[in-house]
């Protein structure tokens, strides 16, 4: 039977009308705080912590409920004679109902110029170990966390005075993931940050940090649902996305949906590889993804002429793929992409006659993102500054593979010309595009780019001298005059000669093979000028 309620909650959607309930079926409220006079304020009499425990608050609050008499009325097995007596004779009475939600420390932290002090100060204690205890000892304490939860234990309640042990067991579990990932956005928060006194403001201490600090010992994260999804990858997978707590401004996670149906699991991959491209150019940018990999990219002096060279890249290829633009699309270019299926576009915004025209086809996602603040991540990402958010998973049998977030491209003042020929200076544009498509397409890659436009792109091959030939096939007679970006060192002559058969004119690669002079001597015999970067971008 519940006979006595501990509430005390930063959240109070729906308390107030839960507690009257309470009221009603004759259980006693003990309460705190905020959410003590939110009670009183609505008529409802409550006792003080401090009348329970007969000691008063101190520190500002920050002791209240860690005291036996909270503590042991909550752990103490009902079923165990030897407890049972011990409070009675410590004069403990139990509690039965506790409903806590913790202080709002992912709110705090993600209000702009939060101080390391405000912080640590939404840093919950009380809270935390009353939750825990009342989880613990489930069989004889109902735990709420969730206000969704308030309508089932209000039905059990009142039609039997207490709560079922399956309920509270459930309730439990969700207690200790609740605690689990608040514990785990503090431990985030507090890597990121520098020893800095605690009045400062909050210092990113990621450039500094060794191998130590950014793989500790224990790796823990946490993530929420955002959305399940109908499957995954295929049909028969079941598949769910979650984002972060506290999203970083310009990720994925922070897209809002205009028009069309939900994302599916590939749409969400594929996006979220066409915004990492997306971020590598300041210029206006279209980027086309189909199954992982870029299909086309390119940047012009408009959003309108990005789209098109773009599309003319691989017309074939980017049906029904993914763009992602880093300008407001205008009419003119939104009637451009209508002439063909595409599932997504995500842009910072639409004209209204844009919009107009993108969602008279029902079957495509309309999307808006903020690509100015994705790419001012990036921009402090590759100068050295990074979250724990910027480390990638990889999920293998029984473990999990975690690395830091390829953060460059190429220097293009530590380039190093390998050959006779020297490329010019609009080569060098197109060398430095080329690369940064590279970059995000699967290994082994080869891309071809003119124009700061792809013309091919060979993704994902087991050998090299393949995705050159893909890349070649797709640009046909675009290939005469462009130039070629690999993701790797070229180990044998043979891609140098494929490309020079076709016009290529220049090539940049990172260089570092053994047989490097194999390729130069082909490129020097061939009249190409082959650019080094020491910069190698396998992705897999």
């Amino acid at each position: 039977m519940v006979k006595r309620a501990l509430i005390s909650v930063s959240d109070k959607s729906g308390i107030v009308e839960f507690a009257k309930e309470l009221v009603a079926l004759g259980i006693e409220i003990i309460s705190t705080g905020g959410t003590a006079k939110a009670l009183n304020d609505a008529g409802i009499a409550t006792l003080e912590v401090q009348d329970v425990t007969g000691f008063p608050e101190c520190l500002d609050g920050r002791v209240k409920t860690l005291h036996p008499k909270i503590h042991g009325g909550l752990l103490a097995m009902r079923g165990n004679p030897a407890h049972m007596a011990h409070m009675k004779e410590l004069g403990v009475t139990m509690i039965d109902l506790v409903v806590i939600n913790l202080y709002p420390f992912r709110e705090t932290i993600a209000k702009p110029g939060t101080r390391l002090a405000e912080a640590i100060e939404q840093i919950d204690i009380g809270g935390p170990a009353m939750l825990r205890s009342s989880a613990k000892n489930y069989q004889d304490v109902t735990v709420l966390v969730d206000p969704r939860d308030y309508a089932r234990v209000l039905k059990e309640l009142a039609q039997s005075g207490g709560v079922s042990v399956s309920l509270n067991f459930e309730l439990a579990k969700k207690v200790f993931s609740h605690t689990a990932s608040y514990d785990a956005l503090i431990a985030d928060y507090l890597a990121r940050q520098g020893p800095t006194d605690q009045t400062a403001a909050p210092v990113n201490a990621d450039a500094d940090r060794d191998d130590a600090e950014i793989f500790p010992d224990k790796f823990t994260v946490t993530f929420e649902k955002a959305q399940e999804m109908r499957y995954g990858e295929n049909p028969h997978q079941k598949a769910a996305f979650f984002r972060e707590p506290v999203p970083a401004a310009g990720s994925l996670a922070t897209f809002s949906q205009l028009h069309g149906k939900e994302l599916s699991y590939n749409n969400i991959g594929d996006l979220d590889g066409a915004l990492s491209l997306l971020r590598e150019f300041s210029e206006p940018a279209m980027i086309a993804v189909k199954h992982a990999n870029p299909c086309g990219a390119a940047v012009a002096d408009s959003i309108f002429e990005a789209y098109k060279k773009a599309y003319e890249s691989d017309p074939t290829s980017i049906f029904g793929g993914i763009l992602a633009a880093n300008r407001t699309i205008d009419a003119a270019t939104a009637a451009e992409i209508n002439k063909i299926f595409i599932e997504i576009i995500a842009a910072p915004g639409y004209d209204a006659d844009a919009l107009a025209i993108l969602t008279k086809k029902k079957n495509i996602r309309v999307l808006t993102l903020d690509t100015a603040a994705a790419r001012a991540a990036e921009a402090g990402r590759a100068s050295g500054v990074a979250a724990a958010s910027d480390l990638f998973f990889k999920k293998v049998g029984g473990g999990l593979l975690v690395q830091t977030e390829n953060r460059v491209v190429a220097d293009r003042a530590a380039l190093t010309v390998a050959t006779k020929k020297q490329p010019t200076p609009d080569e060098i544009e197109d060398l430095l595009f080329g690369m940064a498509v590279v970059k995000h397409t699967k290994s082994n890659a080869i891309v071809l780019a003119k124009g700061c436009a792809t013309v091919g792109v060979g993704p994902g091959q087991t050998s090299r001298i393949m995705a050159a030939k893909i890349a070649i096939e797709i640009a046909g007679g675009r290939a005469s005059g462009a130039v070629a970006a690999s993701d790797a060192f070229f180990p044998f002559g043979d891609c140098v000669e494929a490309m020079a058969a076709v016009g290529v004119t220049a090539i940049i690669q990172p260089g570092g093979s053994q047989n490097d002079k194999e390729s130069i001597d082909a490129c020097d015999r061939l009249g190409i000028a082959m650019v080094f970067t020491g910069i190698r971008h396998f992705m897999h």
